[in-house]
C-alpha cells in the first residue's frame, strides 16, 4: 500500500471547508491506502496558544476526525507531539535548509505581514517541519490545497537534498494527491476568499455549530442589492453562496435559485434560509456523533494512545535508518 500523510493544525474546531475539502476524502482514502492523519499541535505553537487552549483544540480536532468517519482501525490517527521522532528529523532537515529559500516562502511572507510582532523561527522553518511530518513516514502522497503546494515542493527539495548529500535514495519524492478528480473549495460567508478559522467565527460554519448558530451565520452572509439584468455575472459574495449551495443542496434546489438569479427574481432571504436548512441537514450526522464522542473521554484517550503507538512504529524505523545514513552509530 502507498502511504498517505495529512494533518490539520489544532487551532480550533473543524469547519465545512475542512470537512468537504479534506476530511471526507480522508474517509475514502483509509480503505485504499496506508494513511496517517495527524493533529498538528507543534505547528500551532507559532501563534502561542495558552496550554488550556492547546489541549482543548487538540481534543476537539480528534473528536471531529472520529465523528466525520475516520476509523482508527483503518487509519493511524495521532497527535504530532506524541511522536518525538518528528522533532529529531526536523532537526536533521533544518541543517540542510537554507535561509534564502525559507525567506522566499510565500506563506512566510504572508505571516510576516499579518503578524509583524511575532515573526518567530517556527514560522520561518514551517516548511521544514511539514517536510519532517511527511518524510518521517516516507509518504509519497500528500493531500494538499493550492496554498500548500509550495511547501510540498520544498519537502521534495529537502528529501532530494538529503539523498544527494548522503548518496542514498532513502527518501521518496512526495507529491500532491487528490483522491477525487475535482478539488472542492469551500468559500466563507464574509464575501471573499475561502472558509477559514483565522477569518473569524462569522466567516465559517463549524461542524459542531448548532442549527440555530448555523441559521444566524448564514442569514448574516454578505450579498448585494441583486441583479438588474438577466444572466448577469454574480459578484464574488453572491457566487460564494451559490458555491456553498452546490455542496450541501440538491441539484433541483441549485437550479431553482440559479434560474431566479438569471431572471432577476432572486430573493436572497429565501436563498439564505434554504442554504441554512440544507447545511443543518448535511451536518446533522456529524454533529450528533461529536456530542456522543465528546462524552467518552476513555475512548478518546485510547484512540490517541493507539495512534501514537502505530505512528511511532513507523517513525522510529525511519529515524533509525536516518541516523545510520548520517553516521550516528551506537558503539
Amino acid at each position: 500500500m502507498e502511504t498517505v500523510v495529512s494533518g490539520i493544525r489544532s487551532t480550533g474546531k473543524l469547519h465545512l471547508g475542512n470537512y468537504y475539502g479534506a476530511v471526507k476524502n480522508f474517509v475514502k482514502m483509509q480503505d485504499e491506502y496506508r494513511c496517517f492523519f495527524f493533529i498538528a499541535d507543534y505547528h500551532s505553537l507559532t501563534t502561542h496558544p495558552t496550554p488550556a487552549n492547546l489541549h482543548g483544540n487538540v481534543k476537539q480536532v480528534l473528536i471531529e476526525y472520529l465523528a466525520a468517519g475516520i476509523d482508527p482501525e483503518k487509519a493511524t490517527i495521532f497527535v504530532q507531539s506524541d511522536i518525538p521522532e518528528v522533532s529529531e528529523l526536523y532537526l536533521y532537515l533544518n541543517m540542510n535548509a537554507y535561509l534564502g529559500e525559507l525567506e522566499r516562502s510565500t506563506s512566510f511572507k504572508d505571516k510576516v505581514r499579518a503578524q509583524p510582532d511575532n515573526v518567530n523561527a517556527g514560522l520561518l522553518t514551517y516548511p521544514v517541519l511539514m517536510a519532517a511530518d511527511i518524510l518521517i513516514h516516507r509518504a509519497v502522497k500528500v493531500p494538499v490545497g493550492k496554498d500548500q503546494e509550495q511547501h510540498l515542493e520544498m519537502s521534495r527539495t529537502f528529501a532530494n537534498r538529503f539523498n544527494r548529500l548522503y548518496k542514498t535514495d532513502y527518501f521518496p519524492e512526495p507529491y500532491a494527491f487528490n483522491f477525487t478528480s475535482k478539488l472542492v473549495k469551500i468559500p466563507g460567508l464574509d464575501g471573499k476568499g475561502k472558509m477559514g478559522k483565522s477569518e473569524g467565527e462569522a466567516n465559517a460554519v463549524f461542524l459542531s455549530d448548532t442549527p440555530e448558530i448555523i441559521r444566524k451565520k448564514v442569514m448574516r452572509a454578505v450579498t448585494d442589492a441583486g441583479p438588474v439584468e438577466n444572466n448577469s455575472v454574480k459578484p464574488e459574495a453572491v457566487q460564494n453562496l451559490f458555491d456553498l449551495m452546490k455542496v450541501v443542496s440538491a441539484q433541483e434546489t441549485c437550479d431553482h435559485f440559479e434560474s431566479a438569479y438569471n431572471t432577476c427574481r432572486i430573493r436572497y432571504g429565501d436563498l439564505k434560509k434554504q442554504l441554512a436548512e440544507d447545511m443543518v441537514l448535511a451536518t446533522a450526522p456529524v454533529r450528533e456523533r461529536i456530542r456522543e464522542i465528546a462524552e467518552n473521554t476513555t475512548y478518546l484517550r485510547e484512540v490517541a494512545r493507539y495512534g501514537a503507538v502505530k505512528a511511532r512504529e513507523s517513525a522510529s524505523k525511519t529515524i533509525r535508518d536516518v541516523r545510520e545514513i548520517i553516521g550516528f552509530k551506537n558503539f
